[in-house]
């Protein structure tokens, strides 16, 4: 074979072992991403609803879309009573898009008339999932006692009956009546998420998993972790957001 002939088979030899080096460590990638994703998904957070549901908790929920002038803010909720083991436990809701119009929270405990607790949120700069501290206003929580909070936003403070408001009921059960099979873990990271939702206690998965991702907003495992959480209460709209949240922080 002459000399010339020889090199053009080498070349192309070698040509062809790159090429199936390379095709074979991108199927490798592919599947280990694949591999991720399905354990990720196997590993999503399945709620578990308390027993005794009380119907149409949830106020508000619905998301209307962008285009409209008014604000539409969503309560993280379930559409029933949720429970917590905290005395102090986090609050979350949505806020679609930026608004002007002042915004109040309420809290009321269903023993009394009057709230035992009103006054002004700060407004978000940004669209996106708002929390609000109990512990930061100086509230706590009786155990077996049910309590309804409202977020609200006032497009006109001269008409209270025009206020766009969301809302939802919240129960603190006492620590050691709440022990079950599975008991109530009270650290904050994924397992304690997952643990938390299949054995009822709403307030305390996604507290957990909304703090979680206020510390890690481009971590899309953790808003897949949301997003399974709230289509189980049929909040698909802010679910939805979340999962194209991922989209637009992996462009």
């Amino acid at each position: 074979m002459h000399m010339r002939h020889i090199h053009s088979f080498v070349g192309l030899s070698l040509a062809l072992s790159v090429l199936s080096v390379t095709t074979f460590v991108a199927a490798t990638d592919n599947l280990v991403v694949a591999q991720i994703r399905q354990q990720e998904d196997v590993q999503l957070p399945v709620y578990t609803p308390p027993k005794k549901l009380q119907p149409r908790a949830r106020i508000g929920g619905t998301l209307r879309g962008t285009d409209g002038a008014e604000a539409e803010i969503v309560a993280l909720v379930p559409d029933h009573v949720g429970l917590t083991v905290k005395q102090t436990p986090t609050l979350n809701w949505f806020l679609a898009k930026p608004t002007p119009h002042p915004l109040k929270f309420t809290i009321n405990d269903d023993r009394k008339v009057r709230p035992i607790y009103e006054g002004p949120l700060p407004t978000p700069a940004a669209a996106g999932v708002q929390s609000i501290d109990l512990k930061s206003l100086g509230l706590a929580l009786e155990p077996n006692v049910q309590y309804r909070w409202f977020v609200s936003a006032s497009p006109n403070p001269d008409s209270p009956s025009r206020d766009i408001v969301a809302g939802g009921m919240i129960e603190r059960c006492e620590f050691s009546e709440c022990l079950t099979i599975t008991s109530v873990n009270v650290t904050c990271d994924r397992e304690s998420v997952r643990t938390n939702a299949l054995i009822g206690f709403w307030y305390d998965a996604m507290g957990c998993v909304c703090s979680l991702i206020e510390k890690e907003p481009t971590d899309s495992s953790l808003r897949r972790l949301r997003a399974a959480l709230l289509r189980q209460v049929g909040l698909n709209g802010v679910a939805d957001w979340d999962l194209s949240s991922i989209q637009t922080k992996a462009r």
